[in-house]
């Protein structure tokens, strides 16, 4: 399939599941009102509907699971491991950490922005930390390591947390949100986000040439020409940046990442700066139906996003393990 068919197929997918985000929802609206209260900014509490409740959550819907495709392809190609993710690195659950704390310590009622703010703080920190602790010539295996500490460390303080936490409520509201979902939302949430979004997505797709040379070997990537640091430094800042903005809004979602990238390699070829955007949007469609899912199975509980993308990645993870098996036995 060539590379044009393919993005076009994924991009008009994408529109379709997001005009579906903003017509699926408990109040039943007819097409027509609901886009002319969206567009038109007329219509009494349909545009409070369409325009602070609906439109926010389908954003962040296209928004959070592009990032979370484009990470998953890039730190694959980087690492080349079939098996590497967005979270290997640490940046999710430092994310979650700084959220953590900020539910506990009341600091994320205090004001809005108090929770997405230490979300990206915390996974600011694990850069810092991740640099340092991979050194300035480290490779591969170094990254994979320093990121396996920073995990650890970040998921035991956020144990320790609920452990010492002596309010109940404080301790059911940490759970939910580390479950990951899109419900209410606003638009503060996107724009606090999207600019973080943006700037990781940026810098993760100006990688795809080089991670095409990477494909045969750090050696031969070096003699032409691409600096293997300055590449690490980009998934690295690119991957933080990105997956940061995404927990701040959205909690920890998992598998996204790491599903994309297997269903949409065999169609690019297996070449990363073709795969990048095809996981870009693969992966914005893939949270878009799954949010919509969410709201159709349980319309009257509230079914977390994280929990639906979990029941979907685990079964494809012990696939994949089981075919790897397979192959080196």
């Amino acid at each position: 399939m060539s590379q044009r068919l393919l993005l076009t197929l994924l991009g008009l997918l994408v529109a379709v599941l997001f005009l579906a985000s903003l017509l699926i929802g408990p109040a039943a609206l007819g097409l027509s009102e609901s886009l002319s209260a969206l567009l038109s900014g007329e219509g009494g509490p349909v545009v409070l509907v369409m325009q602070e409740i609906r439109l926010p959550r389908a954003i962040l819907g296209l928004l959070v699971g592009a990032v979370l495709g484009l990470s998953g392809a890039a730190m694959q190609g980087f690492l080349r491991n079939p098996l590497a993710e967005p979270g290997l690195i640490g940046v999710s659950s430092s994310a979650a950490l700084g959220a953590v704390l900020s539910l506990q310590t009341g600091l994320a009622a205090a004001f809005t922005l108090a929770l997405p703010l230490a979300a990206l703080a915390g996974a600011a920190l694990s850069v810092l930390l991740i640099l340092a602790l991979a050194g300035p010539r480290g490779g591969a295996l170094s990254l994979i390591l320093a990121g396996i500490a920073i995990s650890a460390l970040t998921g035991a303080g956020t144990q320790l947390v609920l452990n010492l936490s002596a309010n109940p409520f404080a301790v059911m509201e940490i759970v939910y949100w580390m479950m990951g979902s899109l419900a209410d939302r606003s638009m503060t949430h996107v724009w606090i986000a999207a600019p973080f979004m943006l700037a990781g997505s940026v810098m993760l797709l100006s990688t795809g040439r080089a991670l095409d040379a990477l494909t045969l070997g750090e050696d031969a990537a070096q003699s032409m020409g691409v600096s293997l640091r300055r590449l690490r430094l980009m998934i690295i800042l690119g991957t933080a940046s990105a997956i940061g903005a995404s927990v701040a809004v959205a909690g920890a979602i998992g598998f996204v990442g790491l599903v994309i990238p297997h269903l949409l390699r065999p169609l690019t070829g297996g070449q990363p700066s073709r795969l990048l955007p095809a996981a870009m949007l693969g992966g914005a469609a893939m949270l878009l139906a799954s949010d919509i899912a969410v709201r159709l199975i349980t319309p009257d509980q509230d079914l977390k996003l994280g929990v639906l993308t979990a029941l979907i990645g685990a079964p494809f993870f012990l696939h994949l393990l089981w075919r790897m098996r397979g192959v080196e036995a």
